[in-house]
């Protein structure tokens, strides 16, 4: 047994390293489908930040009158936290808001001008309430504008940017879909390709295969130098998948990062681990499953 086995591992070796054409060539259609799966689980990754950003963008803010004090509004806060639809909930003092305002528009002496003609600082404390999903702001909304803290809050800002939260669900939701609908279609497609590309390289070697079985081989002896071969073929495309990905992201990262925020390169090495798993799993997978699917037409002789 282990001879036999040594054999059909020696001789699906030899196939991958002696037959250059055919295996070169399903070498370089398995390494643009697997860059092709990993691209998806790059474009996810990136999809996934993307949307994140955009939720962060917004907010509902809660504006405090004069008369209520911190104590009360920490009060209020612990009971935002409480709920499961509220995320994050930031204080935000008078002082502190003053800051952020100047700090926003310094230099628009226009803007600023009336400040100081008032004499005080006329900004509110508040609390800027971040949801887990942008469609849970309604609730939050009416929590806070329930009759418990009618007499602690002056106004709350979620009415003002509720077209803009609605228009923010509908194109994270459009991300998400045409993220997985594009995942799906070039998955199918990269199956596919490399499905044929290795039953192409098969092809090659029908006569061998069909002299071994009228002399008596076996069909696992005759099967297991193709599968050898398969596997090989899709471990060193996941390698050189990998590399070609690092190089990418390496030398794109900067570009991308300055137009989305999106460091590539930062990404592929916090996911290299399982990046090479996918890929050695898709590779392996596809080269093993397709070189047994397609020599089985040639053992019926």
């Amino acid at each position: 047994m282990m001879i036999s086995v040594k054999r059909i591992l020696r001789s699906g070796w030899e196939k991958f390293s002696r037959d250059r054409s055919s295996t070169g060539a399903a070498l370089v259609v398995m390494t643009v489908v697997l860059f092709v799966v990993s691209s998806l689980f790059l474009l996810q990754g990136m999809s996934t930040f993307l949307v994140e950003r955009l939720e962060g963008g917004v907010d509902v803010s809660a504006y405090f009158k004069d008369t209520v004090s911190e104590e009360e509004i920490f009060e209020v806060r612990s009971q935002l936290l409480s709920l499961q639809e509220v995320k994050e909930a930031e204080y935000i003092s008078r002082e502190e808001a003053l800051r952020r305002f100047v700090d926003a528009y310094r230099g628009q002496e226009e803007i600023l001008a009336p400040l100081e003609a008032i004499g005080r600082n006329p900004l509110y404390a508040h609390l800027n309430v971040k949801a887990r999903d942008p469609k849970q702001y309604d609730q939050i909304a009416e929590f806070l504008a329930g009759e418990a803290f009618a007499s602690a809050i002056a106004s709350i800002d979620f009415y003002d940017r509720a077209p803009l939260i609605e228009r923010l669900s509908l194109i994270t939701s459009g991300i998400r879909g045409g993220v997985l609908a594009v995942s799906a279609i070039l998955s199918i497609i990269a199956v596919l390709v490399a499905f044929n590309t290795i039953r192409l390289t098969i092809y090659n070697s029908k006569e061998e295969i069909e002299i071994m079985r009228l002399v008596g081989a076996s069909s696992w002896f005759i099967r297991g130098p193709f599968l050898v071969q398969g596997a090989l073929v899709g471990a060193t495309a996941s390698f050189l998948t990998l590399l070609f990905l690092l190089a990418i992201g390496f030398f794109g990262s900067k570009p991308l990062y300055s137009f989305s925020g999106f460091d590539v390169f930062a990404f592929l090495l916090g996911h290299f681990f399982s990046l090479l798993l996918l890929c050695l799993a898709a590779g392996i997978g596809l080269g093993v499953l397709s070189a047994a699917i397609a020599i089985r037409r040639y053992l019926r002789v």
